[in-house]
């Protein structure tokens, strides 16, 4: 257990060094949460395959065998920027 003691601070000064600590949070996590935002946008096939700058047939068989997750309506078919980050492997040589 640690002990913190306030010499010389007055109850208005610490309330405002509270409230600033409060608000840097609140900011990082703003930051956080946006960027999460960012991650999860859904890209449609075209756009896939330029972010993972390859053909449409390799996109094709990559989510056939489970490779990348695809989500769809009717025809269309999405997939999540944090996904195909994730499937993404390191290579050792």
């Amino acid at each position: 257990m640690s002990i913190l003691q306030f010499i010389q601070t007055t109850p208005t000064e610490l309330a405002k060094l509270i409230s600033d600590g409060v608000q840097n949070q609140l900011q990082d996590f703003k930051k956080d949460l946006l960027t999460q935002e960012v991650n999860d946008e859904l890209l449609t096939r075209k756009e896939t395959c330029e972010f993972l700058k390859i053909d449409s047939s390799t996109l094709w068989a990559w989510t056939k065998k489970g490779k990348v997750k695809s989500y769809g309506i009717a025809n269309r078919r999405y997939y999540k920027r944090s996904e195909l980050m994730e499937s993404l492997k390191l290579v050792k040589r």
